[in-house]
């Protein structure tokens, strides 16, 4: 099979693809062990948000930490998320920029009051290639389905394990 002419730039780009994709991943990671350090690291300092249909919209890395460290969420002690994105569809702009869009499965359990939340949506996100590798530039995401319920409404329910946090 002979070479084909782009193979070098394929390769980038699979690598690329790969690299926009790790960043998320790790940035939902961070966000649901609420290790707002680390999570940082996967924004760019100029990054932007429009979560909850752009109800929750901020500027600035510094401004988005701030927010989640503020929020209910942030000791992991009143509320546990799994944030898990799928399926994510990536569109390179320029050879710096590319956009990706992504399911994602959200389902929270607040501890006090036993509620359980279930959210489906699609993230919209941004990312730009940094001196770091590539990073988040813009985080957003448009609702689907928001469902929720309280344990003591499913008597036979059960929390078998809870990460110490």
């Amino acid at each position: 099979m002979a070479d084909h002419p782009d193979t070098d730039r394929m390769v980038r780009e699979l690598w690329d693809r790969e690299q926009i994709r790790q960043i998320k991943y790790k940035n939902m990671r961070h966000l649901d062990l609420k290790q707002w350090d680390e999570m940082a690291e996967t924004f760019t300092a100029d990054a932007t948000t429009s979560w909850v249909d752009g109800d929750i919209s901020l500027s600035g890395r510094d401004a988005i930490m701030d927010f989640l460290r503020s929020t209910p969420f942030s000791d992991g002690d009143s509320v546990i998320t799994v944030h898990q994105c799928a399926a994510m569809e990536i569109e390179f702009l320029s050879q710096d920029h590319a956009k990706g869009t992504s399911r994602l499965y959200n389902p929270m359990w607040f501890r006090e009051g036993e509620q359980l939340h279930l959210l489906l949506a699609f993230y919209r996100d941004e990312f730009k290639r940094t001196d770091a590798g590539w990073r988040i530039s813009h985080s957003g995401h448009e609702y689907l389905y928001d469902d929720t319920f309280t344990r003591t409404d499913l008597p036979s329910h059960q929390v078998l394990y809870s990460h110490p946090f």
